[in-house]
């Protein structure tokens, strides 16, 4: 494929996914007051009395819409997921297409993984030390918005994270890394993941902190594991 092709791929792709995360929101809407229930329960389990307040006009009806639009990428993802590959597949070997299935599934199923994590685990775990600070003269009753923006912040980066074993998979495949030079630099990798942690985790509690770098830190050996497995092997006939 030329240059101008590639770009025309990656437009068509772009616009099927972007397709399906229409129809994903669509979906998402129609069970939005579950959706609701589901994230308001645990958004609201620090919150005296538990409800937020909004002052804006327009903030509850675009407090549906965000809702709507990350429930519709959760429900897409698969699809999205298709999209990826079907960009990178034509420059894989025959055999290597094989993997379409695996991909898709995987990463769909990692991506939900790393949200269900944020929403059981870290979005309570840095709630709680932001909720901590109540007392006497200080009463916690934060504005929505902000509090739903913290929690899509988390549930895309944790979601996002989640693929490190498939992105270490497709990167062996390609041979552009291999599981002895993931094992050799294993020490730098747990660094940047505790920084990476750092970035991720909005209250600098050590403790969130934790909870996302050592997630992350098993997923990087799942890696290494599927690059043993089915990573290219240098001696490997390019043909295949």
């Amino acid at each position: 494929m030329t240059f101008l092709e590639h770009l025309d791929e990656l437009r068509k792709r772009i616009t099927h996914a972007v397709t399906g995360l229409l129809v994903g929101f669509i979906l998402s809407f129609v069970i939005y007051e579950q959706v609701r229930d589901f994230i308001y329960q645990k958004l609201a389990g620090q919150i005296p009395g538990g409800k937020f307040i909004y002052t804006e006009p327009t903030e509850g009806f675009f407090l549906l819409m965000k809702m709507c639009a990350l429930t519709g990428v959760l429900i897409a993802s698969p699809y999205i997921m298709l999209q990826v590959w079907l960009f990178i597949a034509p420059g894989l070997y025959a055999k290597e297409k094989k993997f379409a299935i695996p991909f898709v599934l995987s990463s769909s199923l990692l991506f939900i993984a790393g949200a269900a994590f944020t929403h059981y685990v870290v979005f309570p775990a840095a709630w709680t030390f932001f909720a901590g600070f109540s007392n006497d003269y200080m009463e916690f009753t934060p504005r929505i918005d902000p509090v739903f923006g913290l929690y899509v912040r988390l549930v895309i980066a944790l979601g996002l994270t989640f693929q490190l074993p498939v992105l270490i998979f497709v990167l062996s495949r390609l041979g552009i890394i291999s599981p002895q030079f993931l094992i050799r630099n294993f020490k730098y990798a747990v660094l940047a993941m505790v920084v990476a942690a750092a970035i991720i985790t909005p209250d600098g509690n050590p403790i969130t902190q934790l909870l996302v770098a050592g997630p992350m830190v098993g997923l990087y050996l799942l890696g290494i594991a599927a690059a043993w497995l089915f990573g290219k092997s240098k001696k490997s006939d390019p043909t295949d």
